[in-house]
């Protein structure tokens, strides 16, 4: 017997099993959280750059020094080596076992003793144990890859969104064609609730990017403010491809009812007024998920309250 019937034949190993896998991916997320904003941040300079060049105006303020500019050396996900921000001792294997190495070293680097950000395990026990709930809910099958691959995209998103207010194309556009691809097999092939059928899901895409940019339209025209960005068109687009366009409307609904309490108490403990932008993206996420692991039973159940009864 392979280790893959074993997987199907015991829902606790598969359960574990993502649990563990999850825990692996919350590590390289972390990194995905940190260094895109600053992949992005570079390529912008390096475009301004190249920009002034092309117009005889190149001088040093365009990338300051200990910036990034046109000579800038390789940074990307896998280069250059992950290490301590202050003493640059590189993390070994040993030092990036997710959640024992940071319980090991008491949270801190081994080389300088300098505070581990906490956050660095939560990402990676909250990919955990999100991993094992959609094992547990969409057992084994294409349609735990499909959500397992959705929940780590939102899990970035939602943490990039929360540092930077972006929501960066290079990850909102994938995960749309990813679904829009997926949904080429459809939910006669997987058995589950993602991949949705094709219609579905192309009505889904399309649907979730215009009703955004009609309330961003309406609302600037109302008010003369921007009151989300593009980002999140794209975001609520991918997830109408992945989930179709049946839960398009409980996703807005619940990201926009805990979006505003959220706003309202986060104002509030942080005395600031009411101008200052709160992150749209983890709330339309999180809602997202939901759907994902309750979205057919919710439409189910409540399509059953309009439908007669004998």
């Amino acid at each position: 017997m392979s280790f893959f019937d074993l997987l199907a034949a015991s829902p606790a190993l598969l359960i574990g099993t993502c649990l563990v896998l999850g825990l692996l991916v919350g590590s390289f997320l972390n990194v995905v959280i940190y260094r895109v904003p600053v992949m992005l941040d570079r390529q912008w300079r390096e475009q301004c750059a190249e920009l002034a060049a092309g117009d005889g105006h190149a001088n040093d303020s365009v990338a300051p020094e200990g910036e990034a500019g046109p000579r800038a050396e390789r940074f990307n996900l896998f280069v250059p080596r992950s290490a301590c921000p202050k003493c640059k001792a590189p993390i070994t294997a040993l030092q990036n076992i997710p959640i024992v190495s940071y319980l090991v070293l008491r949270g801190r680097c081994a080389g300088c003793g300098t505070a581990i950000p906490w956050r660095y395990p939560f990402v990676e026990a909250l990919t955990g144990v999100m991993s094992a709930a959609v094992a547990w809910k969409l057992g084994f099958g294409w349609p735990l890859v499909a959500g397992l691959l959705l929940t780590w995209f939102l899990v970035a998103l939602t943490f990039i969104d929360v540092d930077t207010q972006l929501l960066p194309d290079n990850l909102t556009l994938p995960l749309l064609w990813l679904g829009l691809l997926a949904s080429l097999w459809g939910p006669a092939a997987s058995g589950g609730p993602i991949p949705v059928d094709l219609r579905s899901s192309v009505i889904g895409a399309i649907s979730g990017y215009l009703s955004l940019w009609l309330v961003f339209h309406i609302f600037k025209l109302l008010t003369g403010k921007e009151g989300m960005g593009y980002g999140d068109f794209k975001l609520f687009a991918a997830l109408g491809a992945w989930l179709g366009w049946q839960m398009l409307l409980p996703i807005i609904l619940i990201a926009a009812a805990v979006g505003a309490v959220s706003g309202i108490v986060i104002l509030w403990l942080q005395k600031r007024g009411t101008a200052t932008p709160i992150a749209f993206g983890p709330f339309l996420a999180a809602a997202g998920w939901l759907m994902l692991l309750f979205g057919q039973e919710l439409v189910t159940r409540y399509l059953g309250l309009f439908t007669p009864h004998p």
